[in-house]
């Protein structure tokens, strides 16, 4: 049986507004709805001043959308955009005493900053040891086929290996991995992975048709990436590896500060234009404090097959005389090569495809020295406080 969105709205109208006053239906705060494959998403309008303490009003409307027949899920986001009718009205909060910090001294070591997969407020992932970014200042530089292949890398090197389509408005996985159908769940409420290849793998992909546009906005995108990061049977795994959406806008920043990320891996053709955009990606993480992994320079050259000549069609080593400026690890070249593409497009990417060959070699090592660098960072982060005198 389908599910209208007037039976949501008036399921939604049982949920009283801030202070009990009307309904948050009548009250203009609930967005557009949009039903697909029986899972809704839409987002609630609050004050931004009080979003926090509206996080119990935004869990009540997805809870009794939820508990509609039909219905497999609900994503609802909070939003602060200012609207008309008092909504936007600001509602002064009593600031909190601030504790007094005592100076460090010998006995009491100044504290260091915690390392980013256990700073305040981000929450791991159960089952999830390490999550690793793969992103690009652009689009169109391969960086999903880098990350899928990265993590077959990985996988082929011992570890038990995800990867997390976090591309809402274009998903490569499904069609990278050739995989097709939806996800079942768990008990009606967590989702299974799809596999294959030995990965773990989740994607917007699979829960709309390939051809139904993502409009949405930022808030509803990051909750349809939080449910497929936090509600999906992922464990146990090593690493998992996201494929951010590529760019550095609000999507991808908000999932850099909010996931804990063990590392970043950029990913650029060798020209100036893309290492323009490249710079910007690698600047996002660096504000987040997140990691730098390396860098990887992906259509770095090409070799004829008929004559052997090596063509750099986009120039060569812009990207890994970039990552010596900046001091960020140059984690090695990819070439352009039709056989990548072939394997790809037919859902079977090069390291999967070809396990013992040229190309699969070159992204297993560059996966090898990824896994390093995470190693060494997760040592350096294990190292004791020092302590500071004074």
């Amino acid at each position: 049986m389908s599910v209208t969105k007037e039976a949501v709205i008036d399921r939604l109208k049982t949920i009283s507004g801030p202070d009990f006053s009307g309904n948050i239906v009548d009250l203009g705060m609930v967005s557009e709805i949009f039903i697909a494959d029986a899972k809704v998403f839409f987002s609630i309008t609050v004050p931004a001043a009080r979003a926090q303490e509206m996080e119990p009003l935004r869990a009540a409307a997805e809870r009794v959308v939820k508990a509609i027949p039909g219905i497999v899920s609900a994503v609802v986001a909070l939003t602060a955009e200012k609207r008309s009718g008092g909504m936007e009205a600001p509602v002064p909060q009593r600031p909190a005493a601030p504790r007094p910090v005592p100076p460090p001294t010998a006995a009491t070591p100044a504290p260091r900053q915690a390392p980013p997969s256990q700073t305040s407020g981000k929450r791991g992932v159960p089952g999830i040891e390490a999550i690793i970014a793969v992103a690009s200042g652009k689009g169109g530089v391969g960086k999903s086929t880098t990350a899928v292949n990265i993590a077959l890398g990985l996988a082929a090197n011992g570890l038990k290996v995800g990867v997390l389509d976090a591309d809402i408005y274009g998903p490569s996985m499904p069609k990278l991995l050739g995989i097709h159908g939806k996800p079942e769940t768990v008990d009606g409420k967590v989702l299974k992975p799809k596999e294959n290849y030995g990965l773990k793998v989740m994607s917007m992909g699979f829960l709309v048709d390939e051809e139904t546009p993502m409009i949405w906005r930022g808030p509803m995108v990051m909750s349809a990436l939080t449910q497929m990061l936090r509600e999906v049977e992922w464990g146990p795994l090593d690493v998992l590896v996201v494929d951010m959406p590529p760019g550095t806008g609000d999507a991808q920043l908000t999932m850099a500060q909010q996931v804990p990320l063990a590392g970043a891996v950029i990913v650029s053709t060798p020209q100036d234009l893309a290492l323009i955009d490249a710079r910007k990606g690698l600047n996002m993480f660096r504000k987040v404090d997140v990691p730098l992994l390396g860098i990887v320079e992906n259509m770095s050259y090409f070799i004829a097959p008929d004559t052997g000549k090596r063509y750099d069609i986009f120039g060569h080593g812009g990207a890994q005389r970039e990552a010596e400026r900046l001091g960020v690890p140059f984690l090695g070249a990819v070439p352009l090569e039709m056989g990548i593409r072939e394997s790809s497009d037919a859902g079977s990417p090069v390291v999967a495809a070809k396990p013992d060959g040229a190309e699969a070699k070159i992204y297993k090592d560059i996966a090898a020295r990824t896994w390093a660098q995470l190693q060494a960072g997760r040592d350096a982060a294990q190292a004791g406080p020092s302590i500071v005198f004074e």
